[in-house]
């Protein structure tokens, strides 16, 4: 199974990254190791990053940029899964974020459910802790490319 994501970065004091938490009830208590970036399925002959900016339209409610990105490469989680990325420079209010609403089935009976819960910027430590052990490295590369462009 292919992803692609969208990666918004900004630079404070630090170089800060918009990491993901997904919703519903699996995830709700789970933080270490729970987020993500902001990604998801490539669809069937769709391009890796139209997917990626497609879905970061549909599960932020926000329109990512026509250009300026950097690519990010790509990695594979454990369970096989190949995430592909691009990073973007933003300035994004996690309160204006507006969650796609998805429906799951739980005991037979059908829950509605945000596919992201909750957006945080985040800096090297914070992101580490946080995201998905595989995605740690995308803070890294995008702290190289950003060096490797001053």
């Amino acid at each position: 199974m292919r992803s692609a994501g969208l990666v918004p970065y900004r630079e404070t004091s630090e170089l800060e990254i918009l990491i993901a938490h997904p919703g519903g009830p699996f995830w709700a208590r789970r933080q270490t190791g729970a987020w993500s970036i902001v990604k998801g399925e490539v669809g069937d002959g769709e391009e890796p990053f139209d997917a990626a900016r497609r879905e970061f339209r549909e599960e932020t409610g926000w329109d990512p940029p026509s250009a300026g990105y950097i690519a990010l490469g790509e990695v594979t989680q454990k369970a096989g899964k190949v995430i592909s990325a691009w990073a973007f420079a933003a300035d994004l209010d996690p309160e204006s974020f507006r969650p796609e609403m998805t429906t799951i089935t739980i005991d037979g009976r059908p829950l509605v459910i945000p596919e992201i819960d909750e957006v945080r910027w985040c800096g090297r430590d914070e992101s580490q802790d946080l995201l998905n052990p595989a995605q740690t490295v995308y803070y890294e590369r995008l702290k190289s490319a950003l060096a490797g462009e001053r």
